[in-house]
């Protein structure tokens, strides 16, 4: 594979203020012409797929063993489907696929499209605090999110949830390791692993969730399933790697 600064070719770092996510469950047969081969959808009863949509306070992004103050500050927002690949070694990850990806600082836009395959653009963000309850919302990309921290004890899934119990949802909580992007020229798969430190979730109560990039597909059978949220984690990202396929 000749060399490209898209393929991820440095370890990078980051800390997670706060990250927050919903999952959608959609029918198997509505989402898996959205993934490439030879990646698979990640199931549940072998009937729903999972769509995610990650909106990620982010401080100090940098190549690994940089210093801090040369890092990025920025909000993040990434349109992700979970997916399973099966390595030529035959190792089964799990891990996404990305769809979309939005930042609030042109810098990043420009920084990430050099050195990944994301496909960063440009967006305007706009974040409320009012008590126990947080807003982010979005003109440009016309998207409107509103919810409630739940105290320390309190587990709660959205009423919609295809999952049964937040022991059956904890699964699809992540975080999924790998990242997956296809070279289709080459039959390669680009594999970037995260690790991460202090992951833990905390479950949210969605007061409202309207993001037009999800209504853009026109679904038939699509429940928002789990929503939670994590806060304060380092993260770092290792330099990505080709397996063929």
């Amino acid at each position: 594979m000749p060399f490209s600064l898209r393929n991820h070719p440095f370890a990078v770092e980051a800390f997670f203020e706060s990250s927050t996510i919903l999952t959608f469950a959609v029918a198997k047969a509505e989402l898996e012409k959205y993934v490439p081969k030879p990646l698979k959808l990640d199931l549940f009863e072998d009937k729903w797929a999972f769509l995610t949509i990650a909106m990620v306070n982010t401080k100090n992004l940098r190549p690994k063993g940089f210093f801090k103050f040369l890092g990025q500050d920025f909000f993040l927002i990434g349109y992700r489907i979970f997916v399973r690949y099966q390595t030529s070694a035959g190792k089964n990850l799990r891990g996404l696929y990305i769809l979309k990806s939005e930042t609030n600082k042109l810098s990043m836009e420009l920084l990430g499209n050099l050195f990944t395959r994301y496909a960063y653009t440009t967006t305007d963000i706009e974040q409320k605090v009012e008590g126990n309850t947080m807003e982010i919302k979005s003109m440009k990309s016309k998207f409107n999110f509103k919810f409630s921290r739940l105290s320390e004890n309190e587990v709660q899934l959205p009423e919609s949830s295809v999952f049964p119990s937040w022991k059956e949802a904890r699964r699809f909580v992540g975080p999924l390791p790998f990242t997956f992007e296809i070279d289709n020229k080459n039959n390669q798969v680009l594999i970037i692993e995260g690790v991460r430190e202090n992951w833990i979730a905390n479950p949210i109560q969605v007061l409202s969730a309207n993001f037009e990039f999800i209504d853009s597909f026109a679904f038939d059978h699509i429940h928002l399933s789990n929503a939670f949220e994590i806060r304060n984690v380092p993260y770092s990202w290792k330099k990505g790697v080709f397996d063929s396929w």
